[in-house]
């Protein structure tokens, strides 16, 4: 690994300051100071579109030990603003490995640091909650602190931010069922994953994937079976275009599944606000309890913002969508993690149950999103 002595230097909007080594590109980069716990998954989590405008700080100390290969991406490219680790790999040990993670940040210009105590950055997140800040490495690593710190204020923040045309395709394109064809899938990309895609189409859903500005007459033009809302960044309070075309295929009586940013859209879409987090959740390890079977699945997150809804009794939407129940439960905080609704067909998740790099305790549901599509054709009849 070359380059590792150029000084760098992580500085968060409180004023804090974290001295490192360069990792990656040189220069200077701004963004949402996030950690992320998975000890694995690394290149999952720089691909992830949900990360779009995220300074990521890795828990895990030591990173890149695996490299970098064709296989793992969830994307066409690095999404995250700026990288975070502790303990740089030396050397790459892997038989799927096509180079090193340095140089692939490097490449694709994605600024980052090394060297420095990952768990005190983590910990000053957890207490002071996400804040805006900015890696500045080699000659920008010199810049007056004073210059620095205005830099990193005069940066967005991610309440109120809409990232969806950013990381959504600009053309739509299909990916082909697997086995026996169920029909057409609507899937607006607010930022999906490439394994979401893949599970989709192996249960049978032939995958139109649509560009975030689709229209209601557009996604009915491809005469869907069903629906689906994907991950991404950005506050869902700044996607009203988002919530009111969802509403428009609910009440033509198509089967809905969102995921992550698609949970908080569903929620909005049947009258629940959406608040934002103080630190999100980020990583592979997160426990959450399914109400409706009692089981309790590790689950993988990547969120700042979540659903607010009471948990316990049956709701009614206040939009007209009839009852609607919180389906799942973070264990570590009470966070709402799903949400069903009762007299339509339509479910979601907060977490990822297509979780590249693991755990799979809930790849289930896409099985569940498959079963209610054909029993509301079967109603239907």
């Amino acid at each position: 690994m070359t380059g590792t002595l150029d000084p760098a230097v992580l500085v968060l909007e409180d004023g804090s300051r974290f001295r490192g080594n360069a990792y990656g590109a040189r220069g200077r980069t701004l963004g949402e100071v996030v950690f992320a716990t998975g000890m694995t998954g690394y290149q999952e989590t720089l691909t992830d579109p949900s990360y779009a405008g995220q300074i990521v700080v890795m828990t895990a100390p030591h990173i890149g030990n695996t490299g970098v290969n064709d296989e793992d991406p969830e994307s066409s490219q690095i999404w995250v603003s700026g990288y975070v680790v502790r303990d740089p790999s030396r050397i790459v040990s892997n038989y799927r490995a096509k180079g090193s993670l340095d140089d692939d940040l490097t490449a694709q210009g994605v600024v980052g640091i090394s060297g420095i105590d990952t768990r005190a950055v983590t910990r000053r997140i957890r207490d002071a909650g996400a804040m805006r800040g900015g890696v500045f490495s080699g000659a920008d690593a010199t810049l007056d602190p004073e210059v620095q710190l205005s830099l990193v204020l005069e940066g967005e923040q991610m309440a109120g931010r809409n990232l969806s045309a950013e990381v959504s395709t600009a053309d739509g394109y299909v990916i082909p069922a697997e086995g026996e064809l169920l029909g057409a899938l609507a899937v607006l990309d607010l930022g999906v994953k490439t394994s979401t895609l893949n599970y989709l189409a192996a249960r049978g859903f032939e995958v139109h994937v649509l560009p975030q500005s689709v229209t209601l007459d557009e996604v009915l033009a491809i005469n869907p079976v069903a629906a689906f809302f994907s991950n991404g960044p950005g506050d869902p309070g700044a996607s009203d275009q988002h919530v009111e075309l969802l509403q428009g295929i609910l009440r033509h009586d198509v089967p809905f599944f969102g995921i992550c940013f698609g949970n908080q859209l569903l929620g909005r879409a049947l009258g629940f606000g959406t608040y934002k987090l103080p630190f999100g959740h980020r990583g592979i390890n997160q426990p959450v309890l399914d109400r409706e079977t009692g089981r309790i699945e590790v689950t993988s997150h990547n969120h700042g913002f979540a659903v607010e809804a009471e948990i316990g009794d049956i709701l009614e939407s206040t939009t007209g969508f009839g009852r609607v129940e919180v389906s799942h439960v973070n264990l570590n905080d009470n966070v709402v993690e799903g949400l069903r609704a009762l007299d339509i067909p339509a479910f979601s998740v907060q977490y990822h149950p297509e979780a590249a790099a693991g755990p799979h305790d809930s790849n289930y549901l896409f099985d569940r999103f498959r079963d209610m599509v054909l029993a509301h054709r079967k109603d239907t009849k």
